[in-house]
């Protein structure tokens, strides 16, 4: 796999500093909506899922517009259809994915939410041995459902909602590829911008005045600032840095890293089987990224 910047091998060269920047700055944005994404799911009893994520896409949107001022940067007609589709992708899955976690513990809900890149690396392969990793993600996904009175039933309304957040996660990352192509700060300010204004009416539907609250200010940039400023434009960042393989291995972790931050700011504690489902995901999702096949100067 070639680097777009310098033409080498990122597998026979060594790991440099430039090499480097993007695998922490990918860590960095997952370790960002974990955070994130626990500390949202206490403002749902106020603003409930849909109104904490259009706060969230709101107060984010209007933060990188103006660290950014995209309007300064050209914009050809294109690339600014590709960053629409990249927002609306991005709206449906922060949407999806707090509708998701309302019902289900966050742990859960990432990890059946990773279905969907899933799919799209196993659909654009189509190797015989992605039928492996399909295998192991329907064991995973069969370890979430209840094997005794014991285990506490999962909403199928929640699963529903966070397999939908994997379609958008899949586009995203489609659409995310063709908007990499602008200037990092441009796609992302101007993406969460469309994203915010496709979520908000859902959010106002939802919240209602909560919106507009000012208790809610605080906590509501705190919110936007770890679940999306921060991690969306770390993300593009690694878009361009980061080959398409490296850049899926490296995402695998973040179920794993989204369980644990639950765990430790809400209290979200699951059974053993539950920690296997989510393992299960986690190898099917590296393991796809990491048996597929080299795609010379292609970068996501």
């Amino acid at each position: 796999m070639e680097n777009q910047a310098t033409g080498t091998s990122l597998a026979a060269a060594p790991m440099t500093a430039p090499a480097v920047l993007p695998v922490l700055a990918l860590i960095a944005a997952m370790a960002s909506l974990s955070i994130g994404a626990s500390f949202a799911k206490t403002l749902f009893p106020i603003a409930g899922p849909a109104g904490t994520a259009s706060f969230r896409l709101v107060l984010a949107a209007m933060m990188l517009l103006v660290v950014w001022r995209p309007w300064r940067m050209r914009l050809p007609w294109r690339n600014a259809i590709a960053i629409f589709f990249y927002g609306v992708s991005m709206g449906g899955l922060n949407l999806l994915f707090y509708m998701a976690a309302s019902k289900i513990p966050i742990g859960i809900a990432v990890a059946v939410e990773f279905v969907g890149p899933l799919v799209l690396a196993i659909v654009v392969s189509r190797r015989s041995i992605d039928f492996f990793w399909v295998f192991l993600a329907a064991a995973g996904l069969l370890l979430l459902l209840p094997t005794s009175e014991n285990v506490p039933q999962l909403d199928p309304i929640g699963i529903a909602y966070a397999l939908g957040a994997g379609a958008c996660w899949a586009l995203y990352i489609v659409f995310g590829k063709a908007a990499s192509a602008n200037h990092a700060g441009q796609a992302t300010s101007l993406g969460m911008t469309v994203a915010s204004i496709f979520v908000l009416p859902f959010g106002i539907s939802q919240a209602g005045a909560a919106l507009v609250s000012p208790r809610l200010l605080a906590a509501g940039l705190l919110v936007a600032l770890l679940s999306s400023a921060i991690p969306y434009s770390l993300q593009m960042l690694a878009f361009r840095g980061l080959s398409k393989r490296t850049y899926s291995i490296l995402l695998s972790l973040e179920p794993a890293m989204s369980a644990l931050g639950a765990m430790l700011i809400l209290g979200e504690m699951l059974t053993d089987l539950r920690v296997a489902a989510i393992g299960c995901i986690v190898v099917a999702s590296a393991g796809c990224a990491l048996t597929q096949e080299s795609q010379p100067k292609r970068s996501i």
